[in-house]
């Protein structure tokens, strides 16, 4: 195994420990604390630090400094990682140094502060370990007392009482070749093209096994569904739709996503997510009563809102910027504190080993805030880089992006008391689609409608126009085409792309030739096996 060592030399109260503890979370080094290498070389050290000190010379005497040597190799004749990273906490003289170089690749790393700041923190520390009454104590032992003079040797030399340990563990890391990756294109987006209900929730469930991650953005008001083999369909509204399709993925809610605590909740238990598969970013924003309340009241009956207090809490985020603000977040909200995690930093070590993260938005491109038909709009923007945005995740890390549409789009029904939901070019009715598709109207009646609203769609030709907007909002890689069946019910035994019938087969020449990207999914039907996988990727 080609090891690297990475040494850590420096004073007590140094910052070492620290140091190696973070390397051992965050960078998955196998941790050898030279202290218990002691204890088992000699267990009658194991009372005080000035024990572990004469201990520790003993050995330095009787194996020239090869004994921290000897322990790593001991300690990797059980590992079977590839090429591993071992943190040494810590190396105290030049001879221990020499023999680790001598067997392995060795980056070397001396912490040091002041005196004041050293005896500060020597007074505040908690030790197993029988403490000496003062830091100048420390530095009676001989070896103690010279360890600084190995930062004339080290690589890397930091003071730790001008740098926080977040600091110090950036800057180590960067130079184990570490930092931050610029050039990984491991996120794949999914985004919608029209005015949501597009299917992209049944593209993301066939997709989720192909991934490490799986990350959704946005809030409860868009329902996801997904077909289940043998049993009801899913409706997600808050957690990925690929979470019953990979169980081994890590789930994330990134911190521009908006949770009904209900609704996520509920999700949890019947799904039966553990708390290991859960990521949520503390800085996600909590939907209230309230919220809902207001939006009941002002947006519902007046744009067709579902009504779900996204709006309403995301505003309250915005405006509220105070100290004594009571804004709830995910971090302020004990039924979470189990899932809470920096999902920023997750994705970094996502990067560097090499995950595969599929991003999945919700609602459609002509919803969005800024570019859809205000005000007959969602809170949010909903094109691909707003949603990479949310999740927290750079553009530069992108791979594809997949834009979903239908055959002919949809958005909600009007309200009751007739206000529109808004604009939609070249409406027509659900007994023109029976005719054309010979898809029953009884069907179509009961299939289209609101996974959240619960209200009568309506329906349109499918807008060119439209189409070219949403390439140039979300500049997709790839496009899945969902409904193909209503084009043709016989496109439901449709298993290859051949078998498509005639009209199918031009509309989608049609749609790469406008699109100048290919067509690489084709969904069918909402069933088993009804997906037309053309992907190159």
């Amino acid at each position: 195994m080609a090891a690297t060592i990475v040494a850590l030399s420096g004073p007590v109260c140094a910052g070492k420990s620290t140091l190696a503890e973070l390397m051992e979370k965050r960078l998955s080094a196998i941790r050898l604390k030279t202290n218990d290498l002691i204890r088992q070389l000699d267990p009658k050290a194991a009372q005080s630090r000035a024990a572990f000190q004469r201990a520790g010379d003993r050995l330095d005497k009787d194996t020239a400094g090869r004994w921290v040597m000897e322990g790593i190799i001991e300690l990797l004749s059980d590992e079977k990682i590839q090429d591993p990273l071992v943190v040494v906490d810590a190396v105290r003289i030049e001879p221990q140094l020499r023999a680790l170089r001598k067997v392995y690749s060795v980056v070397h790393i001396h912490l040091d502060a002041s005196d004041e700041q050293l005896g500060t923190r020597y007074a505040k520390r908690s030790s197993a370990l029988k403490e000496m009454a003062s830091y100048q104590d420390v530095q009676v032992n001989r070896t103690e007392h010279n360890v600084r003079k190995l930062e004339k040797i080290a690589d890397v030399v930091i003071a730790t009482d001008r740098c926080t340990e977040e600091d110090v563990f950036v800057r180590v890391a960067a130079r184990l070749g570490r930092r931050v990756p610029q050039d990984v294109g491991c996120v794949d987006v999914i985004v919608g093209g029209q005015y949501g209900s597009e299917g992209k929730g049944n593209i993301a469930s066939y997709l989720a096994r192909e991934y490490d991650v799986l990350v959704r953005v946005g809030g409860p008001n868009a329902g996801h569904k997904v077909f289940r083999a043998g049993g009801e369909p899913y409706t997600f509204r808050q957690l990925p739709s690929g979470t019953l399709e990979n169980r081994n993925a890590t789930l994330v809610i990134g911190a521009g996503a908006v949770i009904g605590l209900n609704t996520l909740l509920r999700e949890i238990v019947e799904l039966s997510v553990k708390y290991d598969k859960l990521l949520i970013d503390p800085q996600a924003m909590i939907i209230d009563a309230a919220d809902v309340e207001w939006e009941e009241k002002y947006l519902k009956g007046a744009i067709g809102s579902t009504a779900q207090g996204i709006g309403a809490a995301t505003a309250r985020k915005i405006l509220w910027r105070r100290p004594d603000t009571d804004v709830q977040l995910a971090r302020s909200t004990p039924a979470l504190k189990h899932y809470l995690a920096d999902t920023v930093e997750f994705f970094a070590t996502c990067f560097s080993g090499g995950k595969k993260i599929m991003l999945e938005g919700t609602q459609g491109t002509t919803l969005s805030l800024h570019h859809g038909f205000y005000p007959h709009v969602t809170s949010r923007v909903t094109t691909a880089a707003a949603c990479l945005a949310e999740a927290g995740l750079a553009a530069r890390f992108v791979r594809r992006v997949l834009m979903v549409c239908r055959t002919y789009p949809i958005r909600v029904g009007d309200s009751i008391d007739g206000k529109t939901s808004g604009f939609m070019s070249q409406p027509i009715t659900f007994e023109e689609i029976a005719a054309r598709s010979n898809i029953p109207l009884s069907e179509l009646q009961s299939t289209e409608v609101g996974s959240v609203s619960h209200r009568p769609r309506r329906i349109a030709e499918f807008d060119w126009a439209q189409m070219r907007r949403s390439l140039l909002l979300n500049a997709p890689t790839d496009i899945a085409l969902t409904f193909a069946d209503y084009l043709g019910i016989d496109n439901r035994k449709a298993y290859r792309y051949e078998q498509l019938n005639d009209p199918t087969l031009r509309f989608i020449e049609e749609l790469e030739k406008v699109g100048g990207i290919p067509v690489s999914m084709i969904s069918t039907a909402f069933e088993e096996r009804n997906i037309i996988d053309r992907r190159m990727w």
